[in-house]
């Protein structure tokens, strides 16, 4: 099982008991989702962007016509992309102890305009991520599309990776003894049944890939382990 090299921006200094530097936990919190915050400064103002990505195991694609702009003006400008789930609630007996289950990502580094041959396979990650199987089913990008969409890559050589699960932590302390409840309140992403376009033509089947979008992702989060 690889490892996440610890560089002093990714070294976890707070809550470290939920960090982790698995390679295998960096990449099922990427797998998880499709929704990014880029986090990048224009103008010497710091802005955070909420975008889509696609990843693989070395590198991260993503949509960023912001950080492209701050990216000409700067060819060396660094970035943090974060990537988070939440899982549930941790209601305990005191207001102190509540906690929110979660698995977050943050990825550091200066990230690569992509052009051409590289933008076209990027883009094809981002979909898949999306939607599986659409890449091949729906229209490619023409040159004129790809030209006018800004696509970026970031290397994953830099991240810290934080997991919070488990139940509350005030059982065998004084409040248990005030009779109240306690416990998780679970949250789920579930896709739904797919509605088609009001001007969609009689007779087009609803393609399989997208069927199985329904019934084939659900993120329930980790198994509920310590907190």
């Amino acid at each position: 099982m690889s490892e996440i090299a610890v560089t002093d921006r990714t070294r976890h200094r707070r809550m470290r008991e939920n960090g982790s530097t698995r390679k295998e936990d960096l990449d099922a919190v990427l797998a998880a989702g499709f929704v990014c915050h880029l986090g990048v400064v224009v103008d010497g103002v710091p802005m955070v962007v909420p975008t889509c990505y696609g990843a693989t195991g070395d590198t991260l694609y993503f949509h960023g016509s912001v950080a492209s702009r701050s990216l000409q003006q700067d060819p060396a400008a660094e970035v943090c992309v974060t990537v988070t789930h939440v899982d549930g609630l941790s209601l305990a007996r005191s207001v102190f102890e509540h906690g929110i289950n979660y698995r977050c990502v943050m990825i550091y580094g200066t990230p690569r305009l992509l052009a051409d041959e590289e933008k076209l396979e990027g883009l094809r990650v981002l979909t898949e991520q999306c939607a599986p199987g659409q890449w091949e089913y729906a229209r490619q990008p023409n040159r004129k599309e790809l030209a006018a969409t800004a696509l970026l890559a970031l290397d994953l050589t830099e991240a810290s990776v934080k997991i919070a699960s488990g139940p509350p932590e005030d059982g065998d302390g004084p409040d248990a003894e005030l009779g109240l409840w306690a416990g998780n309140v679970p949250i789920r992403t579930v896709l739904g049944a797919p509605v088609p376009a009001p001007d969609l033509a009689e007779g087009i089947e609803l393609p399989p890939h997208i069927a199985a979008l329904q019934t084939g992702r659900v993120d329930a989060g980790p198994t509920p382990g310590p907190r």
